[in-house]
């Protein structure tokens, strides 16, 4: 071989490597390229997300253990009876006194009458006994009278009879005689027997007069309670209607005409418009809440919608204090339990007008307070 040959052939030996490199840098598709974006983009959003999470943490309390309540009454009948007419359907709208359902109202009809008869009856008797004992009262003043004036004939006697024993001397050279005398003493004997007697009727006229006291009393007394039983009677006629006791929506309607019922049973439960959240946060999450704060909310039932309000208060104890049976920490073993303080939260007006009608007792909510 020979040197150019060799030459030629080193130099295609010395560039084959640089060729060999060349062909290991992959040229910059645009598939490589979207997929480095979508990375990018990933990795943007999740350090996003990462840094609101930690901005929410920090600044919000979060709680999902919140729910929608509200005033909800029980209506029940106040008396037994059996059921004539029921004016309202399930979910329906009421205003407060509305009729909701009718008893038949025949028996409390028949004891309204026999109320009205037994009243008109006792005040019949007061009447009579006022009249017994005006006429008791004329009998003491007459017998009164009658005491005074044999008083002043007892007076006028006793004043005869001592001037004739003074007109009688000692019977010898008397201006009266003794016959004169005795007739005196006689008159003034019957005189002081007649005002006995006086004495006598009087104390029995008062004590007739004390009877027919004690009769009117008797008599105020039973017409007292006879206008009681009337006036009962007719509360319990009236309670034969039974009505909304406010605004409200019918649920859990459990009766039908015919039915039998019976004094406090259940009927209708009535949800009162206007609820409120309560939400159950950690004793852990209270240190930085107080009235007045606004709270951010969405219900279960209302995807997308973030209902605005403020904290109205913070209950006194937690829930496991109002529990029938509060546990007692001081028996048996103990395991630290974070307990959970209910916290009232009303809606503003806006979310109120929104979404009140929306709402149902019972929903569940996720709430954020913002603390800082």
């Amino acid at each position: 071989m020979s040197s150019t040959e060799t030459s030629s052939a080193s130099t295609v030996i010395s560039l084959a490597p640089a060729a060999s490199e060349t062909a290991q840098v992959a040229p910059v598709t645009p598939r490589r390229l979207g997929r480095n974006l979508l990375i990018a983009v990933v990795g943007l959003g999740i350090a996003a997300w990462l840094a609101d999470f930690g901005w929410h943490a920090w600044n919000y309390e979060e709680t999902d253990d919140a729910y929608v309540v509200g005033h909800l009454h029980q209506v029940s009948p106040q008396i037994d009876g059996q059921v004539k007419e029921v004016l309202v359907a399930d979910n329906q709208l009421v205003k407060a006194g509305d009729v909701l359902l009718r008893l038949d109202p025949l028996k409390c009809e028949i004891a309204v009458e026999k109320a009205q008869a037994d009243a008109a009856q006792a005040r019949a008797k007061k009447i009579e006994d006022a009249a017994a004992l005006a006429e008791a009262q004329a009998r003491v003043s007459q017998a009164e009278a009658q005491i005074s004036e044999i008083n002043a004939q007892l007076e006028l006697a006793r004043l005869n009879h001592e001037r004739n024993q003074v007109m009688f001397g000692d019977g010898k050279n008397g201006v009266v005689t003794q016959s004169e005398l005795d007739k005196t003493h006689s008159a003034l004997a019957v005189t002081h027997a007649s005002a006995d007697a006086a004495k006598a009727s009087l104390t029995a006229a008062q004590a007739a007069q004390q009877a027919a006291s004690a009769q009117i009393e008797a008599a105020d007394a039973a017409s007292a309670a006879a206008e009681a039983e009337l006036r009962d009677a007719r509360r319990q006629l009236a309670d034969t209607v039974v009505t909304a006791p406010a605004d409200g929506r019918i649920g859990n309607k459990s009766v039908e005409i015919g039915d039998q019922v019976k004094s406090g049973q259940t009927l209708f439960a009535l949800a009162e418009p206007n609820p409120w959240i309560v939400a159950n946060f950690k004793e852990t999450q209270l240190a930085r809440m107080h009235p007045g704060q606004p709270v951010e909310l969405t219900i279960d039932t209302l995807p997308g919608k973030t209902l605005h309000g403020t904290i109205d208060s913070l209950a006194p104890a937690s829930g496991a204090q109002f529990a029938l049976l509060p546990p007692d920490n001081a028996t048996g073993n103990f395991n630290k339990v974070v307990q959970r303080v209910p916290v009232k939260i009303v809606l503003n007006d806006a979310s109120r007008v929104q979404f009140g009608d929306r709402l149902r007792l019972g929903c569940s909510a996720v709430v954020d307070i913002r603390v800082r």
